[in-house]
């Protein structure tokens, strides 16, 4: 196994590059627990597979909220089995660059630092996710002209305008692609009379889901509960449907896009006009998100190849250069200031 890893932890998926090897694990940020004794059972897919077995007392947890760690103990174990799955063991103890949100304050950092070295790593680094999505997108971030990169993860959209490898300026919501499946629920809740639960949600978001209209609209069958009495219920909802349930979520992106733009120097203002902004994360994947972004911004944009894997590829990039640009301040100790 690669003495060095990148893990892009977050709120929705855990990725993580082993140096030399790439890209060497996917999985959901998410472990599941026996209620009863508090045991581990699994992480990941296989921990939506434990919480279906009736015949255990399962219970699941995500333990990041919002990009940071919410529950100390949940994260350190499930960074432990991450580490283990990917080969790191008592012998095997990795270099560790982890990507993290630039607001995230300093006893964050700590708390993902030590979270990491409880679970297996030898020594941790932080890179900010735009700057890592900036470097996996491609982006020229050392020149001195003006790249903006929006990521949609599963908790938060961050979008920065990045130049002479430094955030020139930014803007981070707590709105992603859970906030896309809570809003779906809420609707057909709301206007359907049903619960669904939220990895339902998830497949009709990914099914018929849109931000922007579709050539063809489209209609798909959901199963969940009626409110009311609690019985099976299936109704057959149209993408229409979904987008206006979806419509004030996707609004709050796309006013970010624009609070970042208009708090960018002029001179560079005018090279992501030229340039475009360029859109990954998760919630990027919706169905038109990018139309939306460039009809409500006038701007091109450019959807990266590989949304979700971006920041992790960025920072395995980050890897390959750890000395230069620790020295250039774009890798830190998790008690450094950022930028």
């Amino acid at each position: 196994m690669s003495k060095d890893l990148a893990i892009d932890l977050g709120s929705a998926n855990t990725i993580v590059l082993a140096r030399g090897r790439g890209i060497v694990l996917t999985q959901p940020t998410i472990i599941a627990l026996n209620e009863r004794t508090g045991d581990v059972l699994a992480m990941g897919e296989d921990a939506w597979r434990a919480a279906g077995d009736e015949a255990e007392p399962v219970v699941t947890y995500q333990p990041l909220r919002r990009g940071a760690v919410s529950d100390f103990a949940l994260t350190e174990r499930l960074l432990h089995l991450v580490l283990k799955r990917v080969g790191a063991g008592r012998v095997v103890k990795p270099r560790v660059l982890v990507s993290v949100p630039s607001t995230i304050t300093v006893v964050e950092r700590r708390a993902a630092e030590e979270a990491m070295l409880q679970a297996g790593a030898r020594h941790v680094f932080l890179i900010e996710k735009p700057i890592a999505a900036a470097i996996g997108a491609g982006l020229p971030i050392d020149e001195p002209t003006g790249n903006c990169i929006v990521d949609v993860g599963g908790g938060t959209t961050e979008v920065a305008v990045i130049s002479m490898g430094g955030i020139v300026s930014s803007r981070m919501m707590p709105v992603g692609g859970f906030d896309f499946d809570e809003a779906i629920t809420r609707y057909l809740r709301e206007e359907h009379g049903m619960v669904v639960g939220d990895r339902t949600a998830e497949m009709l978001k990914i099914a018929i889901g849109s931000a922007a209209p579709l050539e063809e609209e489209e209609k798909a069958e959901v199963a969940g509960r009626e409110v009311e009495t609690g019985a099976p219920k299936t109704v057959i909802v149209s993408s229409e449907e979904i987008r206006r349930a979806l419509g004030a979520t996707t609004r709050v992106v796309v006013e970010a896009v624009r609070g970042a733009f208009a708090d960018t120097p002029p001179e560079l203002g005018h090279d992501v006009l030229d340039r475009g902004i360029h859109l990954c994360g998760g919630g990027a994947l919706l169905n038109g998100f990018d139309r939306r972004l460039a009809m409500e911004t006038g701007i091109p944009i450019h959807l990266a190849e590989r949304p979700i894997e971006t920041v992790c590829l960025g920072a395995g990039q980050a890897l390959e250069e750890m000395e230069r640009l620790r020295s250039r301040g774009l890798i830190h100790t998790p008690d450094a200031t950022f930028r």
